[in-house]
């Protein structure tokens, strides 16, 4: 029987969280950048570019497509697994939140896949990728909560800054006055 995780907001480092999955807001290569992914990476130690490449090398030749999911060691982190998703860059002109939506839902499909408990996820596309703020926390949080066929009981979301906590605290009231 699975039933809704519990929701936690978290300001801080994702590379500090110990959970059974550290979710990598990853770009398609696999193989590393700059804000989050370049964290993980770097925290996480060479096992997990070790991981990517061998990911690239068999089923990922072209890289991970945008919205989809997979697995790798932590390496170094404080869990058992990374999840790296690939997020879309936000469009004014062509509306892509199916694929926000798909990078935390495939991401919970395959931390349940491992026998995750515990995922801590940061805000995914809402760096670099240019996604606003307030839409990608209600998105991703609307999304996780309506996931119940997970068995994963804790999702933590791992802010950066006092600006996206604020984002997601806002977005978690609406959500919970919405559901009654």
């Amino acid at each position: 029987m699975t039933t809704q995780p519990a929701l936690t907001l978290v300001r801080g480092d994702l590379t500090e969280q110990h959970a059974d999955v550290l979710v990598n807001a990853a770009n398609s290569s696999l193989l590393g950048g700059g804000g989050v992914d370049g964290a993980i990476h770097r925290k996480g130690g060479p096992a997990i570019l070790d991981a990517c490449r061998d990911l690239r090398a068999s089923r990922y030749g072209k890289g991970l497509p945008t919205g989809q999911a997979v697995a790798t060691t932590a390496g170094r982190l404080h869990a058992g697994h990374v999840v790296h998703t690939v997020g879309p860059v936000w469009s004014r002109e062509e509306d892509r939140s199916a694929l926000l939506v798909s990078c935390y839902r495939e991401s919970l499909v395959v931390a349940a896949g491992l026998g995750a408990r515990s995922v801590a996820f940061p805000a995914i596309s809402t760096g670099i990728y240019g996604w606003p703020m307030d839409d990608g926390a209600r998105l991703a949080l609307r999304t996780v909560r309506e996931e119940t066929r997970s068995p994963v009981t804790d999702v933590r979301f791992v802010l950066f800054d006092a600006d996206a906590y604020a984002a997601f605290e806002r977005a978690l009231a609406e959500l919970d006055r919405s559901a009654g």
